[in-house]
């Protein structure tokens, strides 16, 4: 029980017994008691004024004052305003550490909800290389990903390749006009990397010549009625796409359960369209291209199939869907896909509707905010773009020069210090994106980032390697200690520590309640501030009471595992050595 839920819980008994009125724990108001307040929680009383039929002042005495007579885990409160704030007793705190000690690697692992959540994210156009804009997706899929089955669901993680389309066929005809057989071997580019050059050399042709545009809607026509020469040429330069994802994907430590090309699904959609012209959902130009009229909904209409038979993102999207909840099962399905897709899924969810479809409203998009560089935006067609193997790259070489010139690393073998330097470099990079609130345009700054000071990446991997540091010392010296440890004495910066970690699980129903993987990292980052602080004030292995020192290690044991536990929510890994 959560110490919300146990006020709550005791707070219902005491408004029941003092007027007489049965509440439900749920509806009362408990959050953490304001820093400039004493006390560790605080019951919100407004609400309770038609019951007490009393003022705010003395329900809130009232109520507090039957808490700290009938239960021993409180040990005092104060009313502020309407506002009770309550003390946990010495004894509570050290129950709770000793609970946390209890669980071991599973603390912060909600119980079994029973639903399966497909999370879709990724999806990359197979005609560039991947780009920073895709790593912010990358990382909030897969952290999102943890997060949720950390809250009890089953998670399917999915990506949907959209590897078909009139953007594909721009890259594949500049291949044949411009680049005279050039291969991922032949150039030594990474294949995702040679397909983007193509990209960008047809924008430039396509400025000098719009009329090549005609070429391109001619070859995505051959494509769809099977051509094989263009089949073959499309199977090639994607090959060498997919070759080149997979080496990102490894890179930044991404997998996936199901794979899905837009290939392979644009069908399905179509079919869609065929049964949704039966049923009047869609409507039938003259020219031959579907429509769905939303005017009366508030929105526009939607073109869901082309007047030359060809399908567009949103036919596949149909189809895609109406697949996946059937095949899978699913409760909900959460698409991670930039905000210039908003009124996408609005669309996307309506139509679904129309069509029949009740799960339309479990369908939720993950909106977040583009990455901007201190220059600016990126534009992938003008070349402009950071891409992410760049900036792995880039982050390693930040981390191995921020390391170096600290002098510490220089006993480990040249092996584990490259292990290392990739470590902190991913580390920084994953939790400058990730500690933004998704909804929040973000400006990258890869300096910053590696700053092992601040709300960093580095810094929480530092303060975990601290930690490793003190307890690999007090192993040297031989001094053990267990959960049992927990009942020694708590100064009230052990106490503010065990709070902290009292609300780990809270944090990750929080974010996986909000799809936001902002809240664990700067969880994280406020564990490892509070840890610091500690370790300033607090003699931990120079400690001379034997109880008291056994306490300290059990703590910050505690404290390392609950990092471990945040940051590995996050795709981060903590190193124990730095």
């Amino acid at each position: 029980m959560t110490p919300e839920q146990f006020i709550s819980v005791r707070a219902a008994d005491a408004i029941a017994a003092l007027y007489g009125t049965a509440v439900e724990p749920s509806s009362l108001q408990v959050s953490v008691t304001r820093k400039e307040f004493e006390g560790d929680y605080t019951l919100v009383v407004f609400p309770l004024l038609r019951i007490s039929r009393k003022s705010p002042e003395l329900t809130a005495t009232e109520i507090g004052g039957y808490l700290t007579e009938h239960c021993p885990e409180i040990a005092s409160t104060n009313s502020v305003k309407g506002f009770l704030n309550i003390c946990f007793s010495p004894a509570w705190w050290a129950e709770t550490l000793g609970d946390i000690a209890a669980a071991g690697d599973s603390y912060g692992e909600l119980p079994s909800t029973g639903k399966r959540i497909m999370v879709e994210f990724s999806s990359p156009n197979t005609n560039k290389p991947l780009h920073l804009g895709h790593i912010r997706n990358n990382l909030l899929g897969d952290s999102v990903s943890r997060i949720l089955k950390a809250a009890g669901n089953t998670v399917i993680k999915a990506t949907l390749v959209n590897d078909r389309g009139v953007h594909i066929c721009k890259s594949m005809y500049a291949w044949q006009k411009l680049f005279d057989g050039a291969t991922p071997e032949s150039t030594g580019k990474k294949g995702d990397h040679l397909v983007g050059d193509c990209y960008v050399a047809f924008a430039k042709m396509e400025k000098e010549h719009p009329e090549v545009i005609d070429d391109v809607h001619k070859m995505l026509v051959k494509w769809e009625e099977g051509d094989k020469e263009v089949r073959d040429l499309w199977n090639m330069m994607n090959g060498w796409v997919f070759d080149g994802f997979a080496e990102t994907y490894r890179s930044l430590g991404i997998t996936f359960d199901i794979v899905d090309r837009e290939s392979d699904t644009y069908l399905l959609g179509k079919e869609l369209v065929r049964r949704g012209l039966e049923t009047g959902v869609f409507e039938k130009e003259p020219d031959g291209s579907v429509w769905c009229d939303l005017t009366a909904d508030g929105l526009d209409r939607k073109l869901v199939l082309r007047g030359d038979g060809t399908s567009v993102y949103i036919t596949q999207d149909l189809g895609t869907a109406e697949r996946r909840f059937g095949k899978y099962d699913l409760d909900s399905h959460v698409y991670v896909v930039g905000n210039e897709q908003d009124y996408h899924f609005q669309v996307l969810k309506l139509i679904l509707r129309k069509l029949g479809f009740d799960w339309a409203d479990q369908i939720f998009h993950l909106s977040y905010g583009m990455v901007e560089l201190p220059n600016g935006k990126m534009k992938s067609r003008e070349g402009t773009v950071v891409d992410a193997d760049d900036l792995i790259e880039d982050m390693y070489l930040e981390a191995k020069k921020t390391s170096e010139q600290s002098g510490k690393l220089e006993d480990l073998p040249a092996g584990e210090k490259d292990a290392l330097y990739h470590m902190i470099g991913l580390g920084a990079l994953k939790y400058f994106i990730i500690k933004v609130d998704p909804k929040k345009t973000m400006l990258f700054n890869p300096e910053e980032s590696i700053d092992f000071n601040g709300n960093t990446g580095p810094f929480i991997q530092y303060t975990h390697a601290r930690i490793c540091s003190i307890l690999r010392k007090a192993a040297e010296k031989g001094i053990a200690h267990s959960a049992a440890d927990a009942s020694a004495a708590m100064s009230p910066k052990e106490v503010r520590l065990v709070k902290l970690l009292g609300v780990f699980p809270g944090k990750v129903d929080e974010a996986a309640s909000a799809l936001s993987p902002a809240i664990i990292a700067n969880y994280a980052y406020d564990l490892s501030k509070e840890f610091n602080q500690y370790y300033h004030d607090t003699p931990i292995l120079r400690e001379e009471d034997p109880a008291l020192l056994r306490l300290r290690l059990l703590l910050i044991e505690k404290v390392a595992l609950v990092l471990r536990k945040a940051m590995g929510l996050l795709g981060i890994t903590l190193p124990e050595r730095m």
